[in-house]
């Protein structure tokens, strides 16, 4: 008998093959399987007449097959079923392409269900490729139906399938963590309909309230565990500094630092001189000086006796930072070194010699800082850069390195206080919301693709001027199969290259490339070898190029404000005037509302609390790899409430067991969902 932890491969119709690809999307279980839910649903219950189609709409029609099916072969590798179908109200053209065994599956006179995209105009309106199944059967029509992400090899009937079968047989095994006072108390339904209605709901009213449930449970387990996460900090001590004049440090600067960024020093300051390690993300926007405030911790820290370590994502970026911080802090004796992959095998020696010993005080790199040989003599304090590029297991193999240090870890990604406390639970937020003084706004445009002439004229001019720019390409998803980044980037790039830039240099980047390509292609861009970078958006989190002046967003409908305005930031950092232009022929109002706010506005903050209105957290959570359980289900926008009354049912059980030694199925299910990262997040 099947249980939750029976393996997908031996599901009917999954196999080996496709057992593989599920367990690209995460799955290779019954509980994964099951627990995978729908991102959206279509409501297929709706019947329309052929004459009330409306181009360009998906839409459900009961009709009768009118002339025999016919099959042609068009070329090698192309065949066509072509036939016509009809109701009371008009006909409606079918065509379907390689897929001949169709020409045997309808027969004249008899009625089935389409369901598909209207093409076309009258007389002669169309469906290609529509899903079909006769009159009643109720298995891809007749319902509200479930719209799962997908990956190569799986399709939405295979998932769909599957996860039916993975609830019939183990839907009994589910177990309920909700205690039974609390899912009575807040009206939560029962966790075996909360599946079965997530997945297979009967009206808008059952899933609205499976939906409601799961997402409450989420909420629940979140706020929990990272309760439980902070109180497990408060009970670990950490090297504790002695307070001391921040003065000589402020004198030094060649500029006045903003009130946020000393707020955030100061904030850093008092945490290091507690019991507890300090464990703190600063946030700020692009260019919002979080480096300085790093650079005052590890001054603070060396006064304090302590070793530093600053961990960047890239090579390139390690490098940006010692050559920001070094000079600064070598002012006052601060011995610093670059550690990456790149480090000579004999400059890596000396470093760690000197590391081990405690000649030097801050060592920057990459993850070579992880490295087995890496000692150090007393580390006090690590600061990791753009939070999101690392896991949570590379910040505790850091923080391994000394004895319980204190944590800064800085991001560029403005997020509402809101949701910062629920991605941060287990840190405290110090926020940098102002920009100092000289830095430029950039120029924003949302136009469509027919400005493309003017758009290429404008970058040749600025070109000529010396400027570079780079273009953003959002990856190509077909067939509703995992997008292929690589191709769009490349294509477009080479018919930039051959049709429009000919005499300049256009260069492609993406995501698929070797970390040490990557690099080369960002430093030759950096030293201006390069015209035009084509790009996903892999320049998102990067390196500074003081000479880019135009960012041009392709597509941008594909991007979530916050993204955009990741992505513009990469302009406006030299004392070049700079621009961002956004390209979409998405003429939906809820387009056009979002494309406007960047028009608008260059306050990430502001950004970011309009993105959360207009779009749910996916923006924030999907580039997320902080190591917290993700939310599947919960939208912290619409479901604030809910928010509140999770977090008020779990201070109620915490203040009534604070360990959860009453609830043993909930606190195994929260150390699973946070397995590995109690020890990460001290």
């Amino acid at each position: 008998m099947p249980d939750m932890t029976t393996n997908v491969r031996y599901v009917r119709g999954i196999g080996e093959q496709r057992a593989k690809s599920l367990q690209k999307l995460g799955i290779t279980n019954l509980r994964e399987l099951i627990s995978y839910f729908p991102r959206a649903y279509e409501d297929r219950r709706e019947y329309r007449r052929i004459a009330d189609l409306v181009p360009g709409e998906n839409a459900c029609v009961r009709a009768m097959v009118a002339t025999e099916p016919k099959l042609s072969h068009i070329r090698k590798g192309l065949d066509l079923v072509k036939l016509r179908v009809v109701d009371e109200s008009a006909a409606l053209e079918l065509t379907y392409f390689n897929q001949s065994y169709l020409k045997n599956s309808f027969h004249l006179g008899e009625e089935y269900v389409f369901y598909g995209k209207a093409e076309g105009n009258p007389p002669r309106r169309q469906m290609v490729n529509p899903l079909f199944e006769p009159e009643g059967a109720n298995r891809v029509t007749g319902r509200i139906v479930p719209i799962y992400p997908l990956t190569a090899g799986v399709s939405q009937n295979v998932l769909s399938s599957a996860v039916r079968q993975g609830l019939d047989a183990c839907a009994d095994d589910l177990t309920d963590f909700l205690p039974e006072d609390v899912r009575k108390s807040c009206q939560l339904c029962h966790v075996r309909y909360a599946y079965e209605n997530v997945h297979f709901p009967a009206d808008e009213e059952a899933l609205a309230v499976a939906r409601r449930r799961l997402a409450f449970e989420e909420l629940y387990l979140l706020t929990l565990g990272l309760r439980l996460l902070r109180d497990r900090r408060g009970a670990v001590t950490g090297q504790k500094c002695a307070p001391t004049d921040l003065a000589p440090f402020y004198d030094a600067l060649p500029f006045s630092l903003t009130g946020a960024q000393k707020r955030a020093i100061g904030d850093a300051v008092r945490d290091m001189c507690a019991d507890r390690p300090m464990n703190r993300l600063v946030q700020g926007d692009v260019g919002s000086g979080k480096t300085m405030v790093a650079a005052a911790a590890i001054w603070f820290a060396a006064q304090n006796g302590m070793q530093s370590a600053l961990m960047a994502p890239t090579e390139i970026l390690a490098e940006q930072h010692y050559k920001t911080i070094a000079p600064l802090l070598e002012g006052f004796g601060v011995r610093c070194a670059l550690l990456t992959a790149a480090t000579t095998a004999k400059t890596r020696r000396s470093v760690l010699e000197q590391l081990s010993s405690g000649e030097i005080t801050l060592a920057i790199g990459t993850h070579a800082l992880l490295s087995a040989d890496v000692t150090y003599q007393r580390l006090g304090l690590v600061v990791t850069d753009e939070q999101h590029r690392f896991g949570v297991d590379q910040r505790a193999a850091l923080g391994a390195k000394g004895d319980n240090p204190h944590l800064l870890v800085m991001s560029a990604t403005p997020i509402p206080r809101t949701l910062a406390l629920m991605i941060y639970g287990d840190l405290d937020v110090s926020l940098i919301d102002e920009l100092p003084p000289g830095r430029q706004s950039i120029d924003t445009y949302a136009v469509n693709s027919g400005y493309h002439k003017r758009i290429y004229d404008f970058l040749r001019k600025l070109i000529a001027e010396g400027r570079q720019a780079y273009i953003i390409c959002p990856m190509v998803a077909e067939n509703d199969e995992l997008p292929d980044e690589r191709k769009a980037v490349t294509v477009y790039a080479e018919a930039l290259q051959k049709d429009v830039f000919p005499d300049l240099t256009v260069t492609p980047i993406h995501g698929k490339m070797k970390p040490k390509e990557k690099d080369a292609v960002m430093r030759a861009f950096a030293a201006g070898e390069i015209d035009i970078l084509v790009s996903t958006t892999v320049v998102e989190v990067g390196v500074d190029v003081p000479n880019a002046a135009v960012m041009l967003i392709e597509n941008a409908e594909c991007f979530g404000l916050s993204q955009l305005h990741q992505l513009r930031g990469r302009v406006g950092r030299g004392s070049h005037k700079s621009y961002c232009i956004l390209v979409s022929d998405n003429t939906g109002e809820d387009n056009r509302q979002r494309l406007a706010v960047m028009t608008k506005t260059n306050n990430g903050f502001a950004i970011a609390e309009e993105d959360l209105k207009l779009r749910g957290p996916g923006d924030f959570f999907g580039s997320r790899q902080h190591g917290l359980p993700s939310l599947r289900v919960a939208d912290l926008t619409c479901d604030m409430e809910l928010l509140h009354l999770s977090r008020a049912a779990a201070e109620r059980l915490i203040a009534d067991d604070p360990d959860l030694a009453a609830h043993p199925a909930l606190r195994g299910r929260i150390d699973e969902l946070f397995e590995l990262h109690a020890t990460a997040m001290n």
